[in-house]
């Protein structure tokens, strides 16, 4: 393919990527406020962890003892809607778009590189999943020691916009922190990082993912970055681990059945030092060499060398 038939191509597939997203964008902002059968609206499975706490530590202006979040600005309910609906097309859609990302790509993959790439982008949604869904397990404890800090001088009124966007970015960064892992791997693939490498810095990089997790953890909550190190401490561990064994098998000398290197390598009685090599000159073709030098010096005819003759003696 020539480069504008790639940018004819790019734009097809970022066409039909878009599109996907954005249909998946207008199914979320409607599931924001209505339920599908029995999965419960995307409106009730956000304010689940604010609505988990304890009443004291919620504000009830109407006095109907409801669980609501306060709108303090004429236009936040609507970007908060809009906002949870792109996040959540981005997500449902994600098998169209990762598809129309991997069709443009796979023409330049070998087969090899194709099976790997297929299996990498399988585990990296998988584990992006399980990220977020530990964040919105997490998010309740994390909330309740946070409005429990001031005791009962405080109570949580919490803006929408501010209590959506907190739990938006704890689950984008749960899910995108525990792609780490799979990175890791994928250096050792591709001989980058070797386990033996992996395993003298395995104390240091430990340290660095907790303090990677105290930074990045929106919450001053304890319980968040030491869920999210945890986790990403245990997967790094099985990444060695993984790193490990793909180093053994590539440092394993390959068994040749029609090879007999092995033979004469593992064979004790055999100086195996003093085999000559395959593309290593034996003495009758270094004698016919010589006699062809010194033909040309002598200004004669070289007489051509016959592999299969034997010399005379």
């Amino acid at each position: 393919m020539s480069i504008l038939e790639h940018i004819y191509e790019l734009r097809y597939r970022l066409g039909v990527a878009l599109l996907a997203a954005f249909a998946g964008a207008i199914i979320g902002f409607v599931w924001f406020g209505s339920s599908i059968g029995p999965v419960p609206s995307l409106g009730d499975l956000l304010t689940g962890p604010y609505c988990s706490l304890p009443a004291k530590f919620r504000v009830n202006l109407d006095g109907s003892g409801g669980c609501r979040l306060l709108q303090t600005q004429p236009f936040e309910a609507f970007m908060v809607r809009m906002k949870v609906g792109v996040a959540t097309g981005a997500v449902l859609t994600s098998p169209i778009w990762l598809f129309q990302l991997w069709s443009f790509i796979t023409p330049g993959l070998r087969a090899k590189e194709q099976r790997f790439t297929r299996i990498f982008v399988c585990c990296a949604v998988v584990l992006f999943a399980a990220g977020a869904t530990l964040a919105y397990l997490i998010v309740p404890v994390a909330l309740r020691t946070l409005v429990s800090l001031g005791g009962d001088q405080f109570i949580a009124a919490l803006a929408g916009d501010d209590y959506v966007g907190f739990v938006l970015t704890l689950l984008v960064i749960f899910g995108f922190s525990f792609e780490l892992p799979l990175l890791v791997v994928m250096l050792n693939r591709a001989g980058v990082l070797s386990y033996e490498r992996l395993s003298r810095w395995r104390r240091g990089i430990i340290f660095l993912l907790f303090a990677f997790a105290g930074i990045v953890t929106p919450g001053s909550d304890p319980f968040s970055m030491l869920g999210l190190a945890g986790a990403l401490a245990i997967l790094f561990e099985l990444a060695v681990q993984l790193a490990r064994v793909h180093d053994r098998k590539r440092l394993r000398p390959d068994e040749d059945p029609d090879s007999n290197d092995t033979d004469w390598r593992e064979n004790p009685e055999v100086d195996w030092r003093n085999k000559p090599a395959d593309d290593e000159a034996t003495g009758d073709e270094i004698s016919r060499f010589n006699e062809q030098l010194r033909a040309m010096a002598a200004g004669r005819p070289a007489r051509p060398v016959d592999e299969d003759a034997t010399p005379a003696g």
